[in-house]
């Protein structure tokens, strides 16, 4: 790139970062609130908490990227063009190519790091995140459990705490495990704390006593103790084989699908349009940043408004993603839409081509059509 073309690229790149930042941690923050509840009534550590909405950041810069980029190109024209050099550069011999150097470049690097999530970091996270959240849930003593209250189990299990203390302990515990027939345990305790250790998680016991009654005998054993270990895997409902949605699949399962599996047979559309939808994806940022030079790139005076120009820009981004969404949604029920999943940005970048590379014959086409409808006589009633 030349002198002039790194200079509109800084003021891109400039704008996008400070667009992409600044969009991204707002709708961070404005999501991780609503998880809150992880920390308040799951009793999840803040690691936990930040893990999980941690996990969201590739789906919102999937989503914000683009427009990131379409707002920053129409800030550097319009900064370019306030300052009058977008006027210079054009009197000086610069194409619009050449100024659009600068900005396809951005968009280029934009959509290859956009493919880069959505191919092989977004699926990951959303699985992740569907294994994290189901082990919350499966959390025994965060959601089963209320403070105050026998829980019986379908094991056979009835699970007792009178108060929960500092750190999660456990105070005034009573387990009554009856999971053998005509076998009773029965575990007093003073305070409990949940552990893990290599990945199991076990209940610690202080200060109680383990009363056990023998199979076909009233007598029973009592065992006193300052410390004890119960397993929780006891206590955890049965496991259930975890159906990964077809966005939480990796690329490569969606290209080889298990096509003996019971869901993927009733879900065939949505895994098709989800393959198209991740491979058509890095055309946005350069269909928007087309749209964008397409509508500002022109040099005017500072008397004539871009208004109207910026609200057309606009107007095609909403109708082009509102377009793409429709398309996404028909490849689900028909093999034959997968075309216009890919054809919706390719024909905005194709028009946009047009009006960048070809604006002034455009134009000039358009007058002369519109001066021979104005000469054209009145047909007689």
């Amino acid at each position: 790139m030349t002198q002039i073309e790194r200079y509109i690229f800084r003021i891109a790149l400039s704008a996008f970062l400070a667009c992409l930042v600044g969009l991204t941690g707002t709708i961070w923050v404005t999501q991780a609130l609503r998880e809150l509840d992880l920390i308040t009534a799951k009793g999840q550590t803040i690691l936990i908490f930040l893990f999980i909405t941690g996990l969201s950041l590739p789906t919102l810069v999937v989503v914000i990227a683009p427009v990131a980029l379409f707002i920053a190109v129409v800030y550097a024209l319009n900064k370019l063009n306030g300052d009058s050099e977008l006027i210079v550069m054009s009197a000086a011999g610069m194409t619009p190519r050449s100024i659009f150097r600068p900005f396809l470049t951005l968009a280029m690097a934009v959509s290859l790091v956009l493919a880069f999530l959505v191919i092989q970091v977004m699926p990951a996270s959303f699985q992740e995140l569907r294994d994290v959240i189901t082990r919350v849930r499966g959390d025994f003593i965060a959601n089963v459990v209320k403070e105050g209250q026998f829980t019986t189990l379908d094991n056979g299990i009835t699970f007792h705490f009178r108060e929960r203390g500092q750190n999660g302990t456990l105070l005034g515990l009573f387990i009554q495990d009856r999971r053998e027939a005509g076998k009773t345990k029965v575990y007093l305790a003073e305070r409990g704390q949940a552990v893990e250790v290599e990945g199991q998680s076990y209940l610690a016991l202080e200060n109680g006593s383990v009363h056990q009654q023998q199979k076909d005998s009233r007598d029973s054993s009592i065992l006193t103790f300052e410390r004890y270990t119960i397993d929780l895997a006891a206590f955890a409902p049965p496991d259930s084989d975890v159906v990964y949605k077809p966005r939480e699949r990796s690329t490569l399962q969606l290209l080889f699908p298990d096509r003996t599996e019971g869901y993927f047979q009733l879900q065939k559309g949505r895994f098709r349009a989800e393959l198209h939808d991740r491979l058509s994806i890095w055309l946005y940022p350069l269909a928007l940043a087309f749209i964008a030079f397409a509508a500002l790139g022109d040099p005017r005076t500072t008397r004539q408004g871009r208004g109207l120009a910026v609200a057309g820009a606009v107007l095609a981004v909403v109708v082009l993603r509102v377009a793409g969404f429709a398309a996404t949604s028909a490849a689900a029920r028909s093999q034959g839409a997968v075309a216009a999943v890919y054809a919706v940005p390719l024909i905005a970048i194709g028009l946009s081509s047009l009006l960048i590379f070809h604006g002034r014959a455009v134009r000039a086409w358009r007058e002369r059509l519109a001066r021979s409808f104005r000469r054209r006589p009145p047909q007689p009633a």
